[in-house]
């Protein structure tokens, strides 16, 4: 089966037909993280901008011929295992490696349960590729008054590096960078790093600009 523009995929009926529909289609758009929904045996039926973006790397999972694949074996053992789960009504988180780069873990989730605790569809749910997506990096820096040199550090402190990381990306001293770290604290009043840093990760996850409308 073919992509339809908003991410559907031709002739399914999830998320469905009618203004509800694909306002909820266009809703799932808007988040950070990918949102998969397939049959049990793997065909794709719906896929937001997230998950088509995910797959159209081909590195941990693809999409052949309208179904869902691991991109090594283990992916693809792993992920018949999951679906085969969800058709048994039981959710499962599973870690797949990828052909290269870091690996995504997914919920698997059983959708649609049907007689004798069978589920024809499955919702997989894609790890958040970083602690604070773009969009959201910038409003927190736009709301509390951060120069672009403290929303640097702070994007740079969310990847887990610490001062004397950052000082060596930024080609500054340690001195240099513990001083933004302290004027980052003061302007968002976090008592340090992990505080200011746990805020950050709980931020709705809206979709970076690069596959949605920028927001104001």
């Amino acid at each position: 089966m073919d992509a339809v523009p908003d991410g559907r995929v031709a002739g399914s009926s999830v998320p469905g037909e009618g203004d509800d529909s694909l306002g909820l289609a266009s809703l799932l758009d808007e988040l950070a993280h990918g949102v998969l929904v397939t049959t049990v045996e793997g065909r794709v039926v719906h896929a937001n901008q997230a998950a088509q973006h995910e797959l159209a790397r081909r590195r941990v999972l693809t999409k052949r011929n309208g179904s869902l694949h691991g991109c090594t074996p283990e992916s693809a053992r792993n992920l018949r295992d999951a679906l085969a789960k969800a058709a048994e009504g039981k959710r499962s988180m599973v870690v797949m490696a990828g052909l290269d780069g870091p690996s995504l873990a997914l919920a698997v989730l059983p959708l649609k349960a049907q007689a004798a605790g069978r589920a024809s569809k499955a919702a997989l749910l894609f790890a958040r590729a970083s602690v604070c997506d773009s969009l959201m990096l910038g409003f927190f820096a736009r709301s509390h008054g951060l120069t672009a040199t403290e929303e640097h550090v702070l994007g740079i402190l969310c990847e887990g590096f610490s001062a004397p990381q950052i000082a060596v990306e930024m080609k500054v001293a340690v001195s240099t960078v513990r001083s933004h770290v302290r004027s980052l604290c003061a302007k968002t009043r976090s008592s340090g790093v992990r505080e200011l840093v746990n805020r950050l990760a709980v931020l709705p996850p809206v979709a970076p600009p690069f596959w949605s409308e920028p927001m104001h």
